[in-house]
């Protein structure tokens, strides 16, 4: 199906059975109140949530000028970042440690991922049309269900406000970058209605240096001999997203949302070297509100995450997998500040690959409950969860949470939450590799933080210990995979935001301790994991001027479960700055990699050297 027919089927979708926006059940705050709704699926303020949340919201995008989601994400507190080889190359995200798989990601509030990989293909969500990022930190499977052991980092398209807003970015930069983006949207009465398309392409950078040694055998990296692939390995990436709702009443209301994006990926590879994929959202929410105590709402949605696998131009096979999701949840205000939340919830995820597994579907039905209270300057939360899967049957998790303020500004969290993550099919499936009797990864963890906020100075320092057990290795004794290995992760992380001399700072440093608890690797560093991070923003403006920059360290880690190949650390700058030419058109340049550091996320693998880049917005102010 061509790009343009998916473009109007997502159109259709929207405007007849409306997509989801995100899973709030409590009415919506004021513009001056920061609010989340990842770490409880209820509406609450950054500072009433009890679990370490981020937010990352639309004015914060656009003044970082990120190129890509993992270029926003990295560095943040807690997270680690892998990458093979620059722009739309795969890239993995580890969230407190945790593989990842054991992370969670939703957009719009629908679950997304590969069914048969387990992975969220971060690169592929356009930056462009991203309105905020919420970032969770710690296990939420008792409200979610399987993967999330590390977190839930949910990530919300556009929105429309009051009033008609187009508008239109173009851009270019170093190794033949071109981008451009334009859409729509806007408010009359009870309806709102939103489109948005952008385009990105790049002749990419040499993506791999790895090697194979067709003597011995022996290989990492794209297992290509040396110097074999040197050309440049380019991406293009065409996405839309389309939106609508309407208020028929005080009571009811209806909304949507769609995201496609089309990628054609080019790395390095003797077997397969090119990849064109899609990544699509789509969904509904029908809500009711019949009073300030009661809030109902029914969604649904599908993910699909399919990939066309190439050799140059000769075709090789397919993998699709498709997410059908639906929740229906109430939350009940018991009496003031006392809410119990009740949902009951649905996941099929099937596959179809011209690889033959021996499933090719499985879903899962589970029940949750939550409460969420605050007596005088104590607040308590704690849910339970019980999911049936087809495949292994029963699963219960649960989590509690407690926070008390004291002396006006201080508050002092502690919390404990089990989580699991779900066998994904090639662990369970795959011909000849899968073991269908593996049973869910499960992991419990401990958290404890305090946390400082003023005026103009935030501060919030959070510690974790999470042990997690049946991690799914390749177990020799038996040729396939299996529930052998166990490991920990304890660390902590500082964040800090604050303004000084009218200079925007914000800040986070993370310390991880990771270990291997199992097997001929017991005592062994996870891979790919730093044991230190840390991140500074910070900006100003100067009447129309703004000015900023980015710096992010990480420490050495290990490539490898043998812990034989280290990765050196390395520390980047990136500097920005834009110009108001009028209120609504505004010129903006970034060079990423000042110093032109040469590091690797990833062995073998190659990170873009210094950059540039230029981009014009126009967005009229209603």
């Amino acid at each position: 199906m061509s790009f343009r027919s998916i473009h109007v089927q997502a159109l259709a979708l929207a405007c007849a059975s409306a997509l989801p926006l995100l899973a709030h059940a409590a009415p919506q705050a004021t513009d001056l109140d920061e609010v989340v709704v990842t770490a409880n699926r209820t509406a609450v303020t950054v500072n009433d949530a009890l679990a370490p949340v981020e937010v990352i919201d639309a004015e914060q995008i656009r003044r970082s000028q990120a190129r890509s989601l993992p270029d926003l994400l990295r560095g943040r507190a807690g997270i680690s970042l892998s990458n093979q080889g620059g722009a739309g190359k795969l890239t993995t995200l580890f969230l407190r440690g945790a593989e990842s798989d054991h992370v969670l990601v939703l957009v719009d509030g629908i679950r997304i991922g590969s069914a048969t990989s387990g992975l969220a293909s971060l690169q592929d969500l356009p930056v462009d049309l991203i309105d905020r990022v919420e970032i969770v930190r710690g296990p939420r499977s008792s409200l979610y269900g399987a993967d999330a052991i590390g977190g839930v980092i949910q990530v919300f398209t556009r929105r429309d406000r009051e009033g008609f807003a187009p508008r239109v970015t173009v851009g270019g930069g170093s190794n033949g970058l071109n981008e451009f983006a334009t859409g729509f949207g806007g408010r009359s009465g009870r309806t709102w209605f939103g489109a948005d398309y952008s385009h990105s392409h790049t002749q990419g950078i040499n993506a791999c240096r790895g090697y194979f040694d067709p003597v011995t055998f022996d290989g990492a990296g794209c297992f290509i001999a040396p110097d074999s692939q040197p050309d440049r390995d380019g991406y293009t990436r065409d996405a839309l997203s389309v939106r609508g709702g309407i208020e028929f009443n005080e009571q009811w209301s209806l909304e949507g949302h769609g995201l496609r994006n089309e990628g054609d990926n080019e790395f390095d590879g003797d077997f397969t070297d090119r990849a064109k994929t899609v990544q699509q959202v789509v969904g509904g929410k029908l809500r009711w509100h019949p009073n300030d105590r009661v809030d109902l709402h029914l969604t649904a949605g599908r993910n699909t995450d399919a990939s066309d696998n190439y050799l140059g131009d000769t075709y090789l096979d397919y993998f699709s997998t498709y997410r059908d999701s639906a929740t229906l949840q109430g939350d009940f205000g018991l009496a003031e500040k006392h809410l119990l939340s009740v949902g009951l919830d649905w996941l099929d995820d099937s596959v179809s690959s011209t690889t033959e597994y021996d499933e090719l579907s499985r879903d899962n039905k589970a029940a949750f409950v939550q409460y969420q209270g605050r007596i005088g300057a104590q607040s308590v939360e704690a849910s339970v969860r019980r999911d049936d899967n087809e495949q292994f049957g029963d699963h219960t998790t649960g989590s509690a949470a407690w926070g008390i303020e004291f002396a006006q500004n201080w508050r002092v969290t502690a919390g404990y939450g089990s989580a699991f993550k779900a066998p994904t099919f090639n662990e369970l499936y795959y011909p000849f590799f899968g073991n269908a009797n593996l049973r869910p990864e499960d992991s419990e963890t401990w958290e404890l933080g305090v946390a400082w906020r003023g005026d103009t100075f935030n501060v919030r320092l959070d510690t974790f210990d999470t042990d997690v057990d049946d991690l799914i290795a390749f177990d020799a004794a038996i040729g396939l995979p299996n529930n052998v290995e166990r490991a920990r992760m304890r660390g902590a992380e500082l964040a800090v935001d604050t303004t000084v001399a009218e200079w925007t700072i914000n800040g986070a440093i993370s310390y991880l301790d990771t270990e291997n608890r199992s097997g001929f690797y017991e005592g062994n560093d996870l891979a790919r994991r730093a044991k230190n991070s840390a991140r500074v923003d910070v900006d100003r403006a100067f009447g129309k001027f703004r000015i900023g920059a980015t710096a992010v360290g990480e420490g050495s880690r290990f490539d490898d479960v043998a812990n034989t190949r280290r990765l050196g650390g390395y520390g980047t700058l990136d500097l920005r700055a834009e110009y108001a030419i009028t209120t609504s058109l505004t010129l903006q340049a970034r060079v990423a990699n000042v110093f032109d550091r040469d590091y690797e996320t990833v062995a073998f693998y190659n990170q873009a050297g210094r950059e540039w880049f230029l981009t014009l917005r126009y967005a009229p102010v209603n």
